[in-house]
């Protein structure tokens, strides 16, 4: 039987700022990735959001992000290696304390949106990410990253479970990368055409460019971001549709 794992970044609230229907997408995913404070989330969300997860039965992992709070962590910053591989283990530092007391285990790490673009593209700081996640869990969590990666490179060198993400909610390009957020048309909006996409990307091993080029596309976990207003109705739709198709939904590598 075919699968993919469903996973959704969550827990971006902090302090008085509300965001996402973080309950209402855990009824449709696999996997949640966590915001751990840096650029989104505070203890008092992580903790409630991890405690959620495992209620539900959903795998809880690790969503490390720059300190850039204002920005959301989506502007890159002169950050080198060292630096990187310290706010990474900080951050599976932290959240893994909540998971470990809530009664749970960390099951995989995906950095978040700077980050895992500035990783996915450098080796030297797909290493650090890579070594963090090592140094925590002694090689049992999954990491995250774009397929043909440096960060998928780097996981592998360091004898981590490795998973190749694509995405629900955004559109590619035919070189098989994601349109930017700046440009026209990068973002998928109606559930029914993020369905259309996960399935083609199971059946096919391919997706439709914003052009309407056919790009090929394996993936073994597919992201919809929870921070968008139709990330809830979006889930519910690709959810159903894999339902409907006899597509196993469950955490990659069985973790």
């Amino acid at each position: 039987m075919a699968s993919i794992d469903l996973n959704c970044d969550m827990g971006e609230s902090y302090g008085a700022y509300r965001f996402g229907r973080d309950e209402e997408l855990l009824e449709s995913i696999s996997s949640a990735n966590i915001a751990c404070g840096f650029h989104a989330g505070d203890p008092g969300v992580m903790r409630r959001t991890v405690a959620l997860c495992l209620e539900k039965g959903v795998a809880v992992g690790a969503h490390p992000g720059l300190p850039d709070l204002a920005g959301f962590g989506r502007r890159e910053m002169a950050v080198g290696a060292e630096e990187v591989y310290e706010l990474t283990l900080y951050q599976l530092g932290a959240l893994q304390a909540f998971v470990q007391a809530e009664g749970g285990t960390l099951r995989h790490v995906k950095p978040h949106g700077a980050l895992y673009h500035m990783a996915s593209a450098r080796g030297d700081l797909a290493d650090a990410v890579a070594r963090a996640a090592l140094r925590v869990s002694g090689g049992a969590l999954v990491l995250l990253g774009p397929p043909g990666s440096e960060l998928l490179r780097a996981g592998k060198a360091h004898g981590l479970r490795v998973a190749a993400e694509a995405f629900a909610d955004r559109t590619y390009r035919p070189d098989g990368t994601l349109t930017p957020r700046t440009e026209p048309g990068a973002l998928l909006s109606d559930p029914a055409q993020a369905a259309a996409q996960v399935l083609r990307l199971v059946r096919e091993g391919a997706v439709t460019s914003a052009r309407g080029e056919t790009v090929p596309l394996t993936a073994e976990t597919v992201c919809v971001h929870g921070d968008g207003p139709h990330a809830a109705s979006i889930a519910r739709s690709v959810r159903a549709a894999l339902d409907e198709a006899g597509i196993a939904v469950c955490p990659p590598h069985g973790a």
